[in-house]
């Protein structure tokens, strides 16, 4: 259950932050209708706010040359850890 609520909090997050030239978190749907090339996996952790977490996840995904990444993976407790897929 607590991974849904990060899951959901996370996504929430990603609407409410914007950054023109940041990577786009997108459903897994939204990948496979695009046809989306997974590129590989980021992952952050030791952040205390879920939107500090997402948009670490963000930059990350820019690092690996992403346009778009989907939370795959999401654990809340003494600090959030999330893991996302990167596409192109």
């Amino acid at each position: 259950m607590k991974q849904i609520i990060v899951t959901a909090v996370l996504s929430l997050a990603g609407l409410l932050a914007f950054n023109a030239s940041a990577a786009q978190e997108i459903t897994r749907q939204q990948a496979l209708d695009m046809k989306l090339e997974k590129i590989g996996t980021v992952t952050t952790n030791s952040t205390l706010d879920p939107m500090d977490a997402n948009a670490r996840l963000s930059e990350k995904a820019d690092a690996k040359g992403g346009k778009y990444y989907v939370i795959i993976a999401a654990q809340q407790g003494n600090h959030d850890h999330a893991l996302a897929d990167v596409y192109k």
